[in-house]
């Protein structure tokens, strides 16, 4: 028996967690919500830009998509601007009796994290109140660095430290919104923006450190956060606009965990809009888990989407990392979860000849 689902979002995620939703043998589209009232009773394939209509109609009324009481509810919407709406958004739906998975708070990978607990603790309530059970992942933060990394040091005879490594070209993934006033591209490399602000780094990626030093038992003695932003040499022009010479072309970040005096669980950031600035800087289009022991390992994950890019393929990889874990979701006992405490998501059942 198929699991009813309401989607919630038709953004850059949103529309892949349709089409993956619809793509899923034991999931069943029956709603979509939408923040437009234009959008309201469109076809949600169409909106989502996947060609065919599938039968199922877009509203702005949330009551109404809720009214129908899916299993679970796939959350893409918004966040970055609405932090607290987003949560309450997430909050209505549990208290009502319907679970949700969800890429928009992405800070709540690690529920128990100290540094979200004015977020997590009124979901948690809510969790308990509606006996619903709430997973908030993706692919980083997510996957690339919850499940990536603590499989691999599963193979370690011991381990000393671990580097989750992302590095991707952001000139495709046309969220201008994000890349320019959240992230600061085509803005002085000392501008004021929202990402680099103190303790914006931890409270996004701190949950990554913190999970994975509870999946692997030690005790963080701190959580601190490094930066450094390099100017683009020229003009450059790509689906978001333009982005001048001396303004913001690529970043790096570190979120690092600290055991035993050491930096021993490290997150890192390797973004660019042009492949040959910062040239020093790792280079690559994915994600690298580089785990120092005995064996030492680097394991990397290459993606691409059907067309060839990168950056696109990790928006798919957002969107299915919490699709395919609807079943796994809803079959856990209530509550604000973590991948550790979800059995392994696999893609059982999505086999497609080539």
């Amino acid at each position: 028996m198929s699991l009813r689902v309401v989607t919630w979002g038709t953004g850059n995620v949103g529309c892949y967690a349709v089409r993956a939703v619809l793509n899923h043998p034991e999931l069943e589209l029956v709603g979509h919500i939408v923040s437009s009232s234009t959008k309201s009773g469109q076809d949600v394939a169409v909106l989502a830009g996947l060609g065919e209509s599938c039968g199922i109609l877009a509203t702005d009324d949330i009551d109404t998509a809720l009214a129908l009481k899916p299993d679970c509810i796939v959350y893409t919407a918004h966040s970055e601007t609405r932090m607290m709406e987003a949560a309450e958004d997430q909050a209505r739906c549990l208290r009502q009796g319907i679970n949700v998975v969800s890429s928009s708070l992405f800070m709540l990978q690690y529920p128990d994290s100290p540094d979200i607990s004015f977020l997590a603790d009124p979901l948690k309530a809510a969790c308990e109140e509606g006996g619903t059970t709430c997973f908030n992942n993706g692919i980083d933060p997510g996957f690339a660095n919850d499940t990536f990394p603590l499989v691999f040091t599963g193979l370690s005879e011991y381990w000393s430290s671990v580097r989750m490594r992302e590095v991707i070209n952001y000139a495709t993934y046309e969220q201008e919104h994000t890349i320019r006033e959240v992230m600061g591209f085509g803005y002085p490399v000392d501008h004021d923006c929202m990402l680099f602000r103190p303790g914006m780094l931890s409270l996004g990626w701190g949950g990554s450190v913190r999970s994975v030093a509870a999946g692997l038992g030690v005790e963080l003695e701190k959580v601190y956060e490094i930066h450094e932003r390099l100017p683009l040499d020229e003009d450059i022009e790509n689906g978001m606009g333009k982005f001048e010479a001396g303004t913001t072309g690529a970043m790096r970040f570190e979120v690092i965990g600290v055991v035993d005096g050491r930096d021993v669980i490290v997150l890192e950031h390797v973004t660019r809009l042009t492949d040959d600035i910062a040239p020093d800087w790792p280079k690559g289009k994915g994600y690298k888990v580089i785990i120092e022991g005995e064996p030492r390992m680097e394991v990397s994950m290459d993606m691409e989407d059907r067309h060839g890019d990168h950056a696109v393929a990790g928006v798919i990889q957002t969107a299915t990392a919490i699709v395919n874990a609807v079943p796994a979701v809803v079959a856990q006992a209530p509550g604000l979860v973590a991948a550790l405490d979800l059995p392994k998501i696999t893609g059982r059942g999505l086999y497609k000849p080539a």
